[in-house]
């Protein structure tokens, strides 16, 4: 099963933030297979006509999850947008079976989403775990769906606030590669 949540937010951009929320372990490899064994669990994405997100309900709903985003992805306006869309592209690739164009990063350099929050003034927007995806692995793991959503929530609007505020970059270069 699949938990959804819509709402109605305000946003004058044009294209689409998308935001993953995810459960695995990185690899040690210099190019896309570093995410290759990382699980798609949550697909949050915000536009001009609101947010959603979508909540694969436990390991089982995993399936239906990939299954709805692969349905969903072409029809979201372009640009794509990410704050690491190394991490999106790369695990996106991995889980749906293609590439998909983003077409803005939203962080420059290195830097963390919580740096450059506070350096512009955004506010946490009730993010139960401040920035730090790996407590909403443990929540989502921890069945505490709910607050694996908050935070999902909280980054797409901390991440529409940067775009608005700043702009975007052109994403790295990334080498995609499958595995057989």
């Amino acid at each position: 099963m699949i938990i959804e949540h819509k709402e109605d937010v305000s946003s004058d951009f044009e294209g689409t933030i998308i935001d993953i929320e995810t459960i695995g372990e990185f690899c040690n490899y210099p190019d896309s297979r570093r995410y290759k064994s990382i699980q798609l669990v949550i697909l949050g994405f915000i536009h001009k006509h609101g947010c959603r997100i979508f909540c694969a309900r436990g390991e089982d709903a995993i399936e239906e999850l990939k299954e709805k985003t692969k349905a969903l992805i072409d029809s979201l306006e372009r640009p794509l947008y990410a704050f690491n869309s190394e991490f999106e592209r790369s695990v996106l690739f991995y889980e749906l079976g293609r590439r998909v164009d983003f077409g803005g990063e939203l962080q420059q350099g290195r830097e963390s989403k919580a740096n450059a929050c506070s350096e512009m003034g955004i506010p946490n927007y009730d993010d139960p775990f401040y920035d730090k995806g790996f407590l909403c692995m443990k929540a989502w793991q921890n069945g505490e769906f709910d607050k694996a959503m908050a935070h999902n929530r909280a980054c797409l609007l901390k991440e529409r606030d940067i775009l608005i505020q700043r702009g975007f970059g052109k994403p790295n270069k990334l080498i995609f590669v499958a595995e057989k």
